[in-house]
């Protein structure tokens, strides 16, 4: 016969203690792996889910307007151009009387001078330029006016004599044309303001005298003054407050008005309304942007044409902000221009552009312009 089977080991005889301590050590041991193991899981689902987001911005890349229809509807044919703007404005430039350097470059004593900033401002915005000699015949002058949409009074020294005849008599033809219902923009520029105050005053005198020659600075807003309609409508916000806390603006004068002086001339005060202030060296607070309130005319005594095209001036702000300031003024003006309904001869326009000439450069021999235009 066959052995018998061997017997089955005896049961197990663990006491409720020893189990109760085996699980014990077994669930203190889970928990402890439990607490390292989370830590690392979390890291590396943030680690899976940045990978992804990687990959995911990687395999959807940006989209040309021609590329996604759904976003970018496609149109058949370009909008219809507004018969109402003139698309090829040209503007007037008055010049001044000199060469810009002192006599450096010309000493004739019929010579005058545009700055070429003042040229690249306009053409910066989209437009054209025809040289106002201001002492050229009279007939002359009127034609040129009659071919321009705008007119730009520039910075410099020359406040009497015939100098300021012609700038009194262009204001008129200004005021003339939007009367008759030509809206024919002015921008006056630092002596251009000075000018104007002198000429809506009706006092050679009522300027004062301020220490703000090469200084860049802020401009202060008005209380209660809207700027709807004015040269600051489309200034980004971000850049309206930076005006009024970094410099901004390129100042170059030796004379202004107080705001307590023009508030107190009812002519002053009843043509232009004050926009923004600034202060000079010696604190006094002076009118630095007024614009009129029945016609497109503003005047600024500061030089938004500086920012971007003159490297003269050691205190000239150049910093994108500061750019950005010049194309915004710039393409204020071009702007209103555009609404002006005068529409000349293409070949009388040709015939008297800026173009018709060349600029010198001096940025040698000037006092703070890199290029003029010289005309004697």
């Amino acid at each position: 016969m066959a052995p018998p089977p061997p017997l089955p080991p005896p049961p197990s005889t663990t006491t409720s203690d020893q189990l109760s301590t085996t699980t014990s050590s077994s669930s203190s041991s889970n928990m402890v792996n439990n607490y390292i193991w989370i830590p690392l899981l979390i890291a590396l689902s943030k680690e899976l889910t940045s990978s992804a987001t990687a990959q995911s911005t990687e395999a959807a890349p940006l989209l040309l307007p021609s590329e996604n229809d759904n976003v970018f509807p496609r149109v058949s044919m370009c909008p219809a151009a507004d018969r109402n703007l003139n698309y090829r404005p040209v503007i007037g430039i008055l010049s001044h009387p000199g060469d810009g350097a002192s006599g450096r470059l010309n000493n004739a004593t019929n010579a005058s001078y545009i700055a070429a900033s003042y040229v690249k401002f306009v053409e910066s915005a989209g437009a054209r330029v025809i040289p106002l000699v201001y002492n050229e015949p009279s007939d002359i002058l009127k034609e040129k006016l009659k071919l321009v949409n705008g007119v730009i009074f520039t910075g410099g020294w020359a406040k009497t004599g015939l100098y300021f005849e012609v700038v009194e008599s262009i204001f008129k033809n200004v005021l003339r044309n939007n009367d008759a219902g030509d809206h024919f923009p002015l921008l006056a520029i630092c002596l251009g303001f000075e000018l104007l105050t002198m000429v809506v005053s009706k006092d050679n005198n009522i300027l004062e005298e301020f220490s703000a020659s090469d200084q860049a600075s802020t401009l202060q807003f008005m209380t209660n003054t809207s700027i709807n309609g004015s040269v600051f409508q489309r200034f980004p916000p971000v850049l309206l407050e930076k005006l009024s806390t970094e410099c901004l603006v390129m100042q170059n004068h030796r004379y202004g008005l107080s705001p307590e002086k023009f508030q107190k001339n009812k002519k002053l005060c009843s043509f232009f309304k004050i926009l923004t202030t600034s202060t000079d060296e010696d604190n006094k607070v002076y009118v630095s942007t007024v614009e009129a309130h029945k016609y497109p005319v503003t005047a600024v005594q500061w030089h938004p044409e500086k920012n971007a095209f003159e490297w003269g001036l050691s205190k000239i702000p150049h910093s994108e902000d500061a750019v950005q300031v010049t194309q915004h003024v710039a393409n204020f003006f071009v702007r209103e221009a555009r609404k002006s309904t005068n529409r000349p001869s293409a070949r009388k326009v040709l015939d008297n552009l800026i173009y018709n000439y060349s600029p010198t450069y001096c940025g040698k021999a000037g006092r703070g312009f890199d290029e003029v235009y010289i005309f004697s």
